[in-house]
């Protein structure tokens, strides 16, 4: 029997930072790094993680599922995960760590799993483990770790920034259900091939009667008429100019807006977010 210590990273500024923190806080643990791939994944996740891996000076593993997102996406009747049905969280995130750490488990060590959870989210819980040898913790909120916590940490190690936080606020699969609109135009922009699947597979649900499309109440084919994409960055731009006055900028990240994304709530877009894909 004995002591294992894992760090889920998602491709996102918390896991990241996060696994930065335990390295320098923490270099007598053997930390093991991975990442749940769904092979659905932005480019610019798999480029920060390998950015990251140099940071750490040690290999990040891939946890990939045994059945990846067309085989659950059929056995769903191709119907889309939504915010009510997030089979894809349950599929490919959650059970690839599960078989993963089994064995472990059945071994009879003890897991310590260090999760992202930060000291002003106190609204969020985490992986919840129904086995007494897998022990989550929690550094940030132990530390008391922000999110300004969390933008040093990034800054001071060199690391910086995921390049999709420029017109996106999260990690996670390409077409994620959690994208806000204006997130959607980024990916039509920035990778109009992968927005072009996600179409594809919106088309495929809506042929098998599925009640949900990417977006509640708006096809992707809308989306991407050219009145409708100035339309969201007409109104985008309104709502980022009035955040923009009520929050300093950072001069550690200075080529990085101080404004997310996803500190902008809108009626119209809904506002959410999973524990598991996006740290």
């Amino acid at each position: 029997m004995a002591e294992r210590h894992v760090l889920g990273l998602s491709g996102g500024k918390d896991s990241a930072a996060l696994a930065i923190f335990m390295r320098e806080t923490y270099p007598e643990l053997d930390i093991e790094y991975f990442f749940t791939d769904t092979g659905k994944e932005l480019p610019e996740v798999y480029a920060f993680l390998n950015k990251l891996e140099g940071f750490l000076g040690k290999p990040i593993l891939k946890l990939n599922p045994h059945r990846g997102f067309d085989f659950w996406l059929k056995e769903y009747n191709h119907f889309l995960p939504s915010p009510q049905t997030r089979w894809c969280t349950r599929q490919l995130k959650l059970l690839p760590f599960e078989q993963w750490v089994r064995p472990m488990l059945a071994d009879g060590d003890t897991v310590y799993s260090y999760v992202a959870i930060r000291a002003d989210e106190e609204y969020r819980t985490g992986y919840s483990s129904t086995n007494n040898n897998l022990i989550i913790k929690l550094p940030f909120r132990e530390k008391g770790i922000n999110k300004e916590g969390v933008r040093n940490i990034l800054a001071n190690s060199g690391v910086g920034w995921p390049e999709y936080y420029k017109w996106r606020s999260r990690s996670g699969c390409t077409f994620c259900f959690f994208q806000k609109k204006i997130e959607w135009i980024g990916l039509l922009e920035k990778h109009p091939d992968e927005f072009q699947k996600a179409k594809k597979y919106e088309k495929l649900a809506i042929d098998h009667g599925s009640p949900f499309t990417w977006i509640q109440g708006e096809p992707l084919s809308e989306l991407e008429k050219p009145e409708r994409i100035t339309q969201i960055k007409d109104e985008f731009q309104k709502r980022l100019q009035k955040e923009k006055k009520k929050k300093p900028v950072n001069p550690l990240l200075p080529e990085i807006e101080i404004i997310e994304i996803d500190d902008l709530y809108y009626d119209d877009e809904g506002a959410g977010s999973c524990n598991i894909c996006h740290k």
